[in-house]
């Protein structure tokens, strides 16, 4: 399978999965079961009327991508988790730095982009350093969909760097909503590349980037961990080794423990039972990080069939979007696009900006 083929897939299944669970995102279980007869079997109308619409988890993984887009060609990334002071510039093998650190730059310019989209009706004039490129031109982006408060008030935020691992990030110190996870897959898309280089780097770079919003260890970490999961999967892996793979990486940072049983429970689960529901919820209600990330890696593995294992994502009382986003991602990455059910692909909403940037991440 070709590259583009598992970034089409990945970008597309996650933008699917985010749209089946936008409309259920804040209804119980048993509200689902009753008015969906069962749970949800497809697409269904938002409170705007409107069937395949995406939300913030989709918004701002395309923004993510757009930053990388243009970076992914600089030179080899150093590492975040040298030691430094809070603030510090952080020094990779050789001291270099200026690769990464313009990255950081970008992604956080980006979400400044996509802030627009959440404050304004049309594209606001070109009048600030970051209001630049096609995306942002994007009408249909400008809508606000359920955005985490964490991720608002992130993104106004100064940024002067991330933390070392394992201590609170600069900003927002103790959210680890899973407002980082669900838009961190690009990270590991742009695996291998002079900008990342394999699924430490993705690691690595994702951690720094999600501290742009979510200061807690477990937030970015659990950001970390799903960028190298798909980074494994673009290599080429199944989806069962690249977890355990990204395990290896996260058990080597400081902090990792809560993010680390997430994982090993979701693995635990998809290797015996029948999937259900009450399965989905015994992880969690996903909405921090580490807990969205488990779901959506339970849902891929224990669920062969990828229409029925999106579907297993978002039919639960948690935080559904989320969950299908990062369940779609990872279906995506690793079985393609082609993989993907048609009739979803069909009405979903942006699809031919999605196809647009998985274009631009393989240039």
């Amino acid at each position: 399978m070709d590259v583009q083929e598992r970034v089409r897939g990945c970008l597309l299944g996650g933008a699917i999965g985010d749209a089946l669970g936008a409309p259920i995102e804040f209804q119980s279980l048993a509200d689902i079961l009753r008015e969906h007869r069962g749970g949800i079997q497809g697409y269904v109308a938002t409170w705007r009327g409107a069937k395949g619409l995406v939300t913030d988890d989709t918004q701002m993984t395309l923004f993510t991508a757009e930053a990388l887009a243009a970076f992914r060609t600089t030179p080899p990334a150093p590492r975040f988790h040298e030691p430094q002071e809070p603030g510090a510039v952080p020094q990779g093998p050789g001291g270099g730095f200026e690769g990464y650190a313009a990255a950081v730059r970008a992604v956080r310019a980006a979400y400044l982009r996509w802030d627009d989209t959440q404050h304004h009706r049309t594209p606001p004039p070109p009048d600030r350093p970051h209001r630049t490129g096609w995306l942002r031109e994007e009408g249909w982006l400008y809508s606000r969909r359920a955005p985490g408060n964490a991720c608002l008030s992130g993104v106004r935020t100064p940024f002067p760097g991330p933390s070392p691992l394992g201590r609170p990030g600069p900003v927002n110190p103790a959210s680890k909503g899973c407002g980082t996870v669900m838009r961190s897959a690009p990270f590991g898309l742009v695996a291998p590349s002079p900008l990342v280089p394999g699924p430490e780097e993705a690691f690595e770079l994702s951690t720094a980037c999600a501290q742009i919003t979510h200061g807690h260890p477990t937030g970015y970490l659990a950001a970390g961990a799903f960028a190298a999961i798909v980074a494994y999967l673009m290599s080429g892996e199944a989806l069962e080794p690249s977890v355990r793979r990204a395990m290896d990486l996260l058990a080597a940072r400081p902090a990792h423990e809560e993010t680390t049983a997430a994982l090993d429970a979701a693995l635990e689960l998809a290797a015996s039972g029948t999937p259900s529901a009450e399965r989905v919820e015994s992880l969690g209600g996903a909405w921090i990080a580490e807990e969205a990330l488990a779901i959506g890696v339970y849902c891929a593995l224990a669920e062969p069939d990828v229409e029925r294992a999106l579907l297993l994502s978002v039919n639960h009382s948690g935080d559904s979007d989320s969950t299908g986003s990062v369940c779609g991602n990872l279906l995506g990455a690793w079985h393609g696009a082609a993989a993907l059910p048609a009739p979803w692909l069909r009405p979903l909403e942006g699809r031919e900006t999605i196809e647009r940037l998985a274009t631009e991440l393989c240039s």
